[in-house]
């Protein structure tokens, strides 16, 4: 066995936490967008989920830019997340500088170019017939799709839905409404401590949320109790430099 084929093998033992009792599906979709990132060789990844109104909303960004990206999707109503996700199919544009793409996507195309990304593969998170959000795959070149990439990606994308619809099943549909609701909440609440650490700090938002994270992995402790102790003034994280965090 490879290196790289024992890698993915850990990241599908890895999305399996889904089965245990205290699952955190923000800390969870964080992680499935990072692990894109490392095993698709792509240079962003951005997770959009359903809620109970079948509305998308953003959970999940492995950096700042395919945040925002993922935002202008949403509030302009247009992009290859929202295609797949009503489609049920994959949607792949491997030249988002070019007309096509503009002509196609007439806000989202321009902004993912300026932001530095030149091709997009968006799949979906389904199982059968039910789909419950897409997964952008951002690349900085013009990157064609990869049958074994592709496949790959889907089959994490199918994974992460399978877990996902599995913790539904364990309860009732209004208590999975309000862990959504919750989990938008808690995004929320954890977007708002990455603007304090970045302002405080003066560092990139993207360094402030890896600061808030490896504090709440290095202690054993869920990310949105670290973000509520950062806004309401009770934890002070210092540089990633300094080695001692300091929580009243």
């Amino acid at each position: 066995m490879t290196t790289s084929d024992r890698r993915v093998r850990e990241v599908f033992v890895e999305l399996t936490d889904t089965l245990v009792g205290d699952f955190d599906i923000i800390d969870f979709l964080d992680r499935l967008a990072a692990r894109c990132v490392e095993l698709l060789d792509v240079t962003a990844c951005g997770l959009l989920l359903v809620d109970h109104r079948g509305n998308l909303n953003l959970l999940a960004a492995s950096t700042e830019r395919a945040r925002l990206l993922e935002l202008l999707q949403l509030q302009g109503s247009q992009g290859p997340c929202l295609e797949t996700y009503h489609s049920g199919r994959a949607v792949h544009c491997t030249d988002l500088s070019g007309a096509d793409a503009t002509a196609r996507w007439p806000r989202f195309a321009p902004a993912a170019a300026e932001a530095g990304f030149m091709s997009v593969h968006a799949l979906p998170m389904r199982l059968r017939t039910e789909v419950i959000g897409a997964m952008n795959l951002f690349s900085a070149v013009q990157d064609p799709p990869d049958g074994e990439i592709i496949e790959l990606g889907q089959s994490l994308a199918n994974a992460a839905t399978i877990g996902i619809l599995h913790q539904r099943a364990l309860h009732h549909r209004e208590m999975v409404t309000e862990q959504l609701q919750g989990a938008l909440n808690s995004r929320i609440l954890i977007e708002q401590a990455k603007g304090f650490v970045a302002e405080r700090q003066g560092v990139p938002v993207d360094e402030a949320f890896a600061a808030l994270r490896e504090y709440a992995r290095a202690g054993n402790r869920k990310l949105l109790e670290v973000a509520e102790a950062v806004t309401d003034g009770r934890l002070s994280l210092p540089s990633r430099e300094r080695a001692r965090y300091t929580e009243d």
